[in-house]
């Protein structure tokens, strides 16, 4: 069935990029609601649905913008989190125009929303089932959906950085994988891209506290990676976030090489430009399984 969280859910902290302080509250709302970000700092229509048809480009995060002009940003991590313990249908209250960074990874997400309880709501599951090969390229980089019985993602990147260097991972998603093995993994970057991002006037709340840097072979971070392939877990996790815009849950197989937002995006609008594509099917309670967050306990977080 249709999921919610029981109850309110706050947060708060500073925007990445804005450095400004921002407040999250996440209510619960009932099923075939979806996903809906609402501005409370402002006026007028300030309901922003999170979907990939309201994603604009931004360079270094996902933004959202209704018709009226509305926008929230860095929404790529909270959303995984959502994804990633099966929470289907949430109002998220937002003070600002960012969503808080909190440790630079979905773990506070995570934990919250399993402190707190997911609850089932009268109404069946509806998924998105890719039917062929989707595939959207530039340059070096690609993102590619093809058929399979559940969520799987297939990652790698290859950084000139040693810190990083070659990295590739493989996982299901079903049954609780997110929150074990991705969802405390961190955002990361090069310390010239810090610099650069720095004298454009970005990353203003960036900090170590927030962010993995690496320069070179070196980890800048005093305490260094949480995971040796830290990096490409991140990149998982927000590949989760992008693909939670879809709207309802995908069964298929992700493939991403060097991709980023942009391109998860672009993977989403041409998998909805081809009808012969992908299906919109309800799932049976025994098929629920396969879902992410199917079955999660908050025990099964206590050693992050």
């Amino acid at each position: 069935m249709q999921t919610t969280v029981k109850d309110v859910i706050r947060f708060a902290g500073t925007g990445l990029h804005g450095g400004l302080p921002a407040r999250l509250t996440i209510h619960p709302a009932p099923a075939n609601h979806g996903i809906w970000f609402r501005r409370t700092d402002l006026d007028g229509n300030t309901m922003i649905p999170a979907r990939h048809d309201s994603v604009e480009a931004s360079p270094l995060c996902t933004l959202l913008v209704n018709e009226a002009g509305v926008s929230v940003s860095t929404v790529e991590h909270v959303m995984a989190a959502l994804s990633g313990c099966g929470v289907l249908n949430a109002i998220l209250d937002i003070d600002g125009p960012e969503v808080p960074i909190l440790d630079g990874s979905a773990a506070e997400f995570v934990r919250a929303i399993l402190r707190t309880g997911v609850r089932r709501l009268d109404a069946p599951v509806h998924v998105i089932e890719v039917l062929r090969r989707v595939s959207v390229t530039d340059g070096l980089a690609s993102a590619t959906l093809t058929p399979a019985d559940e969520l799987e993602i297939d990652f790698c990147i290859d950084f000139a950085d040693a810190a990083i260097g070659h990295q590739r991972k493989i996982l299901r998603l079903s049954n609780g994988t997110f929150v074990r093995e991705l969802c405390d993994s961190r955002t990361f970057c090069r310390q010239s891209d810090v610099d650069a991002m720095r004298a454009a006037g970005k990353a203003l709340g960036g900090s170590l506290a927030n962010a993995v840097v690496v320069d070179g072979a070196r980890v800048v971070n005093p305490e260094g990676f949480r995971h040796v392939d830290e990096a490409v877990r991140h990149k998982m996790l927000d590949a989760l976030g992008d693909l939670a815009l879809a709207g309802a849950p995908i069964l298929g197989r992700y493939t991403g090489v060097r991709a980023g937002h942009a391109m998860t995006n672009r993977l989403l609008r041409a998998l909805f430009a081809d009808p012969l594509a992908y299906r919109i099917r309800t799932l049976t309670e025994a098929e629920c399984r396969l879902l992410p967050g199917a079955g999660l306990e908050q025990d099964v977080f206590e050693h992050l």
